[in-house]
């Protein structure tokens, strides 16, 4: 396990002593601040009981559009559980966050596709690069196993991805509350259940399952890349092909939905929000199906990433 740990932290320095990888994190910084400034000016801000009369007249029209028979019964429970909810607020005097801290931070969750980018350029690199450079045979010569070199760089880049993805929650965070105010950091979390009891919850616990469940595709499309650059030593057909695949990939959904198989095309599982909605990208396909779907890629991916890489002759 030490030597695991010691590969581990070699990989990491060689990600963060290039100037590439501080360039890559210091546009997080920008375009978060950016993103977060372009959007408080696009905004209406809401100021004193005014919240109020928007939440009514919210509530009026979601009623109007629970009550129409046309729509799907999926969309229509939404709608009431969204009144509910609105009801909720006013009987308890809590404003919606949508002019708050919390909901900046998870407007910029939508720049988590840029840490995804920025991964993959990485994880293109760091096994590619050392064919490449000539390096590979210098690294195989170590003690350690073949398995523990490929499985140590590929942690560094789960690791590198989750320093982008804190970097990217911080800056969301400070540049937010000093747009809005860190007042409404304690408003909570107010949902309706299934069973149509409304709830309080964390906003913080909230805001964070929003990252996690975007963060499902930034994994798969990495190790991806990751598998690309394995097997193919080539950097740039590695980061070529995940971003087409990762830009494409919704877009693709709408092609084949009509298709019986589409379930188990790689993007229509890669996003579950849906399911939190009671709305899956399918009929028939619930979240269990799609995190089996999941799970069968991420093994996939790895096991051609280690048996390539195990079983490649690097002497010549």
């Amino acid at each position: 396990m030490s030597r695991l740990f010691n590969l581990v932290q070699n990989e990491n320095m060689k990600i963060y002593r290039r100037i590439r990888t501080w360039i890559l994190i210091a546009l997080i910084v920008a375009i978060t601040a950016g993103a977060s400034i372009i959007v408080y000016k696009v905004k209406d801000i809401v100021s004193g009981d005014s919240w109020r009369a928007d939440v009514q007249r919210q509530i009026e029209q979601d009623k109007q559009l629970a009550a129409d028979k046309s729509m799907p019964q999926a969309a229509r429970d939404q709608f009431e559980s969204n009144v509910k909810v609105g009801e909720y607020r006013l009987q308890h005097d809590i404003p919606p966050a949508d002019n708050n801290v919390w909901n900046g931070v998870n407007d910029m969750s939508i720049l988590i596709m840029l840490v995804t980018i920025f991964t993959i350029i990485v994880a293109a690199d760091i096994v590619a690069g050392e064919f490449g450079g000539g390096t590979i045979k210098l690294l195989l010569i170590r003690p350690a196993s073949r398995s523990k070199i490929l499985l140590s760089k590929y942690i560094a880049t789960l690791l590198f991805s989750l320093a982008l993805l804190v970097t990217l929650f911080v800056s969301a965070f400070i540049v937010n509350g000093i747009l809005y105010g860190f007042t409404g950091v304690d408003l909570p979390y107010v949902y309706a259940s299934k069973d149509g009891v409304v709830h309080e919850g964390s906003m913080l616990a909230h805001t964070l399952g929003i990252y996690g469940l975007s963060c499902i595709q930034l994994l798969m499309v990495v190790t991806l890349a990751f598998m690309i650059s394995t097997v193919f030593r080539s950097s740039s057909l590695a980061i070529g092909l995940s971003m087409l695949l990762l830009l494409v990939g919704s877009s693709i959904n709408i092609l084949v939905n009509k298709y019986s198989w589409m379930k188990y095309w790689l993007f229509m599982n890669t996003d579950l929000t849906p399911y939190l909605n009671g709305m899956p990208p399918a009929e028939g396909m619930t979240m269990t199906f799609s995190i089996i779907v999941l799970a069968v890629y991420f093994i996939v991916f790895n096991a051609l990433s280690w048996t390539i890489f195990n079983k490649r002759d690097v002497a010549a």
